[in-house]
């Protein structure tokens, strides 16, 4: 990895480009990331950067936290992310990283926690086929058999089966996303499509780990 910045989702709108065609893009404001601490291979045996970014009031910051804070120097931040950034060294504590280190047209990963769904079924959840409407059958919505291990003395259900339960909420990559317009002047970076999460919600825009051909 070698670049990486943390923002927030603001939204997704509409622009237009020189030909008159309409490009769906998703608007992220970053603003400054402060590095709160660097890491080394020599104090911790991995280069890393610590990022930090988002206001929050000091009164709503933990103790370990804002001690954490006090010793980098910096003003405490709510959103936290560790990037292993192929050029940490050259990061010191205390500076910022703004939305120019993208560009138009570069490819980037972008990650957040998706939109929680609640408790939904297997068809909605895992887009599993309905049973029969009709002919006298009761299982119209139901997950089906689970497998012969649900049988007999100390029968169960094993591990990682596709079954009705919490949806959502997860954490989601969504790979090789085309940045269409930065805003250096209202830190702003406009990405082609969707991207994971909720309005307001707080992502990881980093250079894409396939980059191949645009």
């Amino acid at each position: 990895m070698s670049k990486a910045i943390l923002g927030r989702k603001l939204g997704m709108t509409q622009i237009f480009t020189e030909e008159g065609k309409v490009v769906p893009v998703t608007v992220v404001e970053s603003g400054n990331n402060v590095v709160i601490q660097n890491k080394t291979v020599e104090s911790d045996g991995y280069n890393a950067v610590q990022l930090g970014f988002g206001e929050v009031k000091e009164n709503k910051v933990n103790k370990p936290l804002k001690g954490h804070f006090e010793k980098a120097g910096v003003s405490p931040v709510k959103f936290i992310r560790e990037m292993r950034l192929a050029d940490a060294s050259e990061y010191k504590v205390g500076d910022t990283i703004g939305v120019d280190i993208f560009s138009a047209g570069e490819l980037v990963d972008v990650t957040g926690t998706s939109k929680g769904k609640g408790f939904a079924g297997g068809i909605k959840r895992h887009n599993f086929a309905r049973g029969p409407m009709g002919h006298g059958s009761k299982s119209h919505r139901e997950p089906g058999s689970t497998g012969a291990m649900i049988s007999g003395p100390g029968g169960r259900v094993l591990k990682g089966k596709k079954l009705p339960g919490r949806m959502g909420g997860e954490r989601v990559t969504v790979q090789r996303l085309t940045v269409v317009r930065v805003d250096a002047d209202r830190n702003l970076i406009l990405i082609k499509g969707a991207i994971p999460g909720p309005k307001k919600s707080f992502v990881v825009i980093k250079n894409t780990v396939k980059p191949g051909k645009n």
